[in-house]
């Protein structure tokens, strides 16, 4: 029986960025903190060689521009090059003429520094929901492939609880196509459990998440990894004042994550995301936004 191959992806972005830490970091005061990057992403970039492994980097296009030698290697091995915004601004809290320039000058700035240009998108912080669906439009018309920026969660800060949970395919108005590949989820008891990604892979027991991944691989069905440089940073620059809910998000399990990450490398069979959808026979139109 052929192997279910899962999908490894990589959410390329400071630190600094994260939704949890908005409110207290403004994007003026980015270009003087520490960075993190370069060391992290060598250390994800070596546990993928050790595994043979490569993955799609979503790149944010303010890191691009400052890393480019970094951005360079990343593409010299193989992996995969999506595009992550510039600014790491919410989908859902902008205009589309906003979203439109921030896209377009991230796509610049990515495909300066790699020499590859983006099929791929991933909306920071999975914003792009119900209220946005415009969004895809704007997508289509950068001549994106795919999209992965739906997760079919409820959530404090994202997710579209009734949206689709496998890959599909939608037609825009334009008569354009795009793929849209959600967040992976079990479902169970009627709702959506995350899994694989992120904070749930942090938090989670490996045991756990082991066993939702197979779960999903017996049904056929790839689960998609995501995660982000400073999430294996054991030694992250420190924050005060930070709430015990901020704390949790940003600090959490930093330390484990790649033991985890490494022992799933070896028990699963990852490929890139454009990959999964090459290799896909399923051809489904669920959701037109």
């Amino acid at each position: 029986m052929k192997r279910q191959s899962n999908v490894l992806t990589v959410d390329l972005e400071e630190w600094f960025v994260v939704e949890s830490l908005a409110d207290r970091i403004r994007f003026e005061d980015w270009p003087g903190l520490p960075t993190t990057l370069e060391r992290n992403c060598e250390r994800l970039l070596a546990l993928f060689r050790r595994h043979d492994v490569q993955a799609t980097w979503f790149i944010v296009g303010w890191c691009a521009e400052r890393h480019p030698d970094l951005m360079r290697r990343i593409a010299d091995h193989g992996h995969e090059i999506g595009c992550h915004s510039y600014r790491h601004r919410r989908v859902d809290q902008l205009e589309p003429e906003v979203f439109r320039e921030d896209t377009e000058r991230a796509l610049e700035a990515i495909v300066n520094t790699s020499g590859f240009r983006p099929l791929g998108y991933r909306a920071p912080s999975w914003s792009i929901n119900e209220d946005v669906t415009w969004a895809f439009e704007i997508l289509g018309e950068f001549g994106f492939e795919y999209d992965s920026s739906i997760f079919p969660i409820k959530h404090d800060i994202y997710g579209m609880p009734d949206g689709p949970r496998e890959l599909f395919k939608m037609r825009l108005e334009s008569g354009k196509y795009l793929y849209e590949v959600p967040a992976s989820t079990h479902r169970l008891f009627g709702q959506n459990l995350p899994l694989g990604g992120g904070g749930y892979l942090r938090h989670s027991p490996y045991w756990y998440s082991r066993r939702m991944i197979r779960k999903l691989n017996d049904q056929g069905r790839p689960a998609m990894v995501y995660v982000h440089p400073w999430e294996i940073d054991p030694q992250p620059p420190p924050i005060t004042g930070l709430t015990m809910l901020q704390r949790f998000r940003t600090y959490g399990s930093t330390d484990t994550l790649e033991i985890k990450l490494n022992r799933l490398l070896g028990d699963f069979h990852f490929s890139t995301l454009m990959d999964h959808i090459r290799s896909s026979a399923r051809n489904r139109i669920g959701f037109e936004g």
